[in-house]
């Protein structure tokens, strides 16, 4: 069966030192025979929210240059997390949050922008306001990977279970979900969601994230985990920075969506409107 790993991350502005941790993790990756190795949100970038914009890179920058050539040094294909990718709109100079997935001769397969930002005051925490200062994309991504059928999600998508429907129904056997989750939502959301989402749609969930303080008034929750389809935990780094390993096994998704056919049960598209009495 393939193995996969999973990244977590503490990022900061000092975009050099995560450049190198990145760099130690995927060649870590790939000694342990990893096919597939997955990062977090903002792995190349977090720090100041007015500084984002600055921080933002086009499609041949430094970042995605060293994750294509690290997935070439390592013949390794690399979930990349996501980046600040500049605009290249001259009515809205906001960036997009990035997602990108490289194959093993370092050439970029797919190419996914965040679609639901973090628009939110937490209750007892900070404000957070990411539409502000980041572009929504508007198209969900799957793409083929030797481990299965990888469906791109980002952090707060995770709370939307109609992306992971429609990239199950379009053939996806694992979801990626680079996050930056926030230490005020993660001990109760977090692991739950990732579940829910593997159990919904009996695929593997990848859950990449950052941990840690970055930089003043931003702390990420970590937990990045693997979740295998029925729901249960099968790989999992805590509360600092690591790499865990998980195998995935295409087999036994094929013989639990037979014996538990939930998109053809699904009657959403038949459903009338709801009727409130």
């Amino acid at each position: 069966m393939p193995t996969i790993a999973v990244v977590q991350l503490c990022s900061t502005p000092d975009k050099p030192s995560n450049y190198a941790a990145v760099s130690h993790y995927i060649a870590q990756a790939a000694r342990a025979g990893a096919e597939l190795v997955a990062l977090p949100e903002n792995w190349s970038y977090i720090g100041p929210e007015e500084a984002k914009e600055g921080a933002a890179e086009a499609a041949d920058g430094p970042s995605l240059s060293l994750l294509s050539k690290l997935a070439r040094q390592h013949k390794i294909w690399i979930l990349g997390g996501t980046i600040l990718r500049r605009s290249d709109d001259p009515n809205d100079a906001r960036p997009s949050n990035h997602c990108t997935v490289w194959d093993d001769q370092g050439v970029c397969r797919a190419g996914y922008n965040k679609i639901h930002l973090f628009d939110a005051g937490i209750p007892g925490g900070a404000v957070f306001q990411e539409s502000a200062r980041i572009k929504p994309g508007d198209q969900p991504v799957v793409v083929e990977t030797p481990v299965g059928r990888l469906g791109l999600t980002v952090c707060y998508d995770l709370r939307f279970g109609w992306m992971y429907r429609e990239m199950a129904r379009a053939g996806a056997t694992l979801f990626a979900v680079p996050s930056a989750f926030t230490r005020r939502t993660g001990p109760l959301h977090w692991e739950p969601l990732l579940r829910a989402r593997a159990i919904e749609n009996l695929a593997y969930v990848l859950a990449p994230g950052q941990v840690g303080e970055h930089c003043e008034g931003r702390r990420s929750y970590g937990h990045s985990m693997v979740v295998e389809p029925f729901g249960a935990v099968v790989a999992r780094v805590v509360d600092e920075p690591g790499l865990c390993l998980a195998e995935v096994d295409p087999e036994r998704i094929k013989g639990l969506r037979a014996q538990l056919p939930v998109q053809e049960h699904d009657r959403a598209e038949s459903c009338g409107e709801v009727v409130l009495r």
